[in-house]
């Protein structure tokens, strides 16, 4: 079972409908939750960004990424709100509009990084 929660800053310069539209880009069943400063949401669903991982051939970074941010049984990245708008993933790198905080929780995280961002490198024997 996976978990995931998204969130990012919305800023007063900001349309918010073309926020929720960046993340429901990523994660179209996104249940999205708002306050003043802050859009989110949760989702156990990882199949739409597991697509754009493998139609965008990034399936190496994005394992990288997914490692990279690992903690125990949870893994969180970020990705790029201006890219995500357009419907491509792209990992950021401190935007100054804020980015898209991802955190994937699950009881078998290997299994998760593994479904979203499989390997393309053969295994060593």
């Amino acid at each position: 079972m996976h978990r995931v929660r998204v969130e990012t800053p919305i800023h007063p310069t900001e349309n918010s409908e073309k926020v929720m539209r960046a993340l429901r880009n990523m994660f179209p069943d996104l249940r999205i939750e708002t306050t003043e400063h802050r859009i989110g949401g949760t989702t156990e669903n990882l199949d739409r960004l597991r697509e754009l991982i493998r139609n965008q051939r990034i399936r190496d970074t994005a394992r990288r990424q997914l490692v990279a941010g690992r903690r125990e049984n949870r893994t969180r990245v970020s990705l790029s709100k201006q890219a995500a708008f357009v419907g491509v993933v792209n990992f950021a790198a401190s935007s100054p509009l804020g980015d898209i905080v991802v955190e994937i929780e699950s009881d078998d995280l290997e299994a998760a990084i593994d479904y979203i961002a499989q390997s393309t490198v053969a295994p060593k024997t």
